[in-house]
């Protein structure tokens, strides 16, 4: 069995932008020369997003830098690639979907035990600018105490 990776790509702008709704993890379909790069850290979530085409899930806009040791089989850095979930998933997402507001957000790729790349996607609603306000009072308000707490034990 192999030891758990230390990969997690995260897309901090998610938890901000969003209010998270429901959580999915998803397989994704790569070439060889993405999971290598993946494996090196090199892929970013910033600004994507997910879509459901012909009853199948797509992330679009996730960029995954080229191999450094590919050569002509090098893959395409922006390319939309395949998620894998059942159906009834993807049914139930294309439906909230269609809901105004509600849009797929991939929150982190990482690879699993099995050295399998997955994405955790979320079915999620936008903030307004008064929730985006909240939360970051609720951060600054987690990092007063977490300084007041360091303060006295010293």
């Amino acid at each position: 069995m192999k030891a758990k990776s230390d990969i997690r790509i995260l897309n901090k702008k998610a938890k901000f932008e969003y209010i998270i709704l429901d959580r999915f993890t998803a397989g994704i379909q790569l070439f060889g020369t993405e999971i290598k790069s993946i494996r090196e850290g090199k892929a970013s979530l910033v600004d994507s997003y997910c879509a459901v085409e012909h009853g199948e899930m797509y992330v679009k806009q996730m960029h995954i830098a080229e191999y450094r040791f590919g050569s002509y089989a090098n893959h395409e850095a922006k390319r939309d690639r395949k998620l894998l979930l059942t159906k009834r998933e993807i049914r139930k997402l294309d439906k909230a979907t269609k809901d105004t507001g509600k849009t797929i957000v991939p929150l982190v790729l990482f690879i699993n035990e099995k050295g399998l790349a997955k994405m955790e996607i979320a079915l999620c609603q936008g903030k307004h600018a008064y929730d985006k306000r909240q939360s970051l009072r609720e951060a600054d308000d987690k990092r007063e105490v977490a300084q007041l707490m360091k303060n006295l034990r010293s």
